[in-house]
């Protein structure tokens, strides 16, 4: 089946500039002025670290699983997509927007309930976001807290914790995430998070295979889950130390290709 390529998709949305502010955070319960503004230092230096602007006028194309992903971003304009072949040879194409979500299955678009809207596009942008970290991280929805600073595997890193307030936040806004960012590489070298659905859990990465593609860092992952209940995913670090989590499987993200545009988004 003929495709329309998503870097020609990219040269056509590149002159749709969005001049729209971002909200202010509102900080509450112990997320105080002085963690957020530590957090929103550390952070920063990552982001600039590992792509900085190149990420906001950006095509991105990658293989996960089997199944192919790409995204085009522009100023606060964005298209996310993934593309699924079937054993059978049927054409599965997930679309997520600033316009919302649309699926395309042989290239005819279905209508869905709202839960399967739900669904879908929340596990489209899970893909995109884990693979384009940290870019995101400074967003207006993103509360974000300074904990501590720790050792893991003799190396010192920063410890944050973030979540995302209700409005702008998501279907799974009350998810939490950490991130150990290293104080030396501004890298952020390990990560957990905790989730609701599907019976909820937590999971805890080691990034792995680091690697510059046009200007922007990525990375794959060791994924690990506790083996015990009992477990704070604030302490997964420890946990990870301690030998209480177990090696679930790796995130292997495969032909990375990078397209990063002109533009400027002040």
């Amino acid at each position: 089946m003929k495709q329309i390529c998503i870097f020609l998709l990219f040269t056509a949305m590149i002159s749709c500039k969005n001049e729209s502010k971002e909200p202010t955070v509102e900080v509450k319960d112990d997320f105080t002025e002085e963690k957020v503004a530590k957090a929103q230092e550390v952070l920063s230096k990552v982001i600039e670290r590992a792509g900085g602007d190149k990420y906001q006028t950006s095509a991105i194309e990658f293989r996960f699983r089997g199944n192919k992903y790409s995204s085009v971003r522009n100023c606060g304009m964005y298209e996310l997509q993934k593309l699924e072949v079937t054993e059978d040879g049927d054409s599965i194409k997930d679309v997520l927007s600033n316009m919302g979500f649309e699926r395309f299955v042989n290239r005819e678009k279905l209508s869905l309930h709202d839960s399967l809207v739900t669904k879908y596009s929340n596990s489209l942008n899970s893909v995109h976001y884990f693979v384009q970290l940290p870019f995101g991280l400074n967003d207006a929805a993103v509360k974000k807290s300074y904990l501590d600073t720790v050792s893991i595997e003799k190396n010192k890193y920063h410890k944050i914790k973030v979540q995302f307030t209700e409005e702008g936040g998501g279907d799974d806004h009350e998810d939490v995430y950490m991130y150990w960012v290293n104080v030396e590489k501004n890298t952020i070298d390990y990560l957990a998070y905790s989730f609701e659905v599907n019976g909820g859990g937590m999971r805890f990465r080691k990034a792995i295979n680091p690697k510059i593609v046009n200007g922007i860092r990525f990375a794959d992952y060791e994924n690990y889950a506790p083996k015990e209940d009992n477990l704070n995913v604030e302490n997964l670090d420890k946990a990870f130390m301690n030998d209480k989590l177990k090696k679930l499987s790796e995130i292997i993200n495969e032909d990375i290709r990078v397209v990063v545009g002109e533009n400027n988004c002040d």
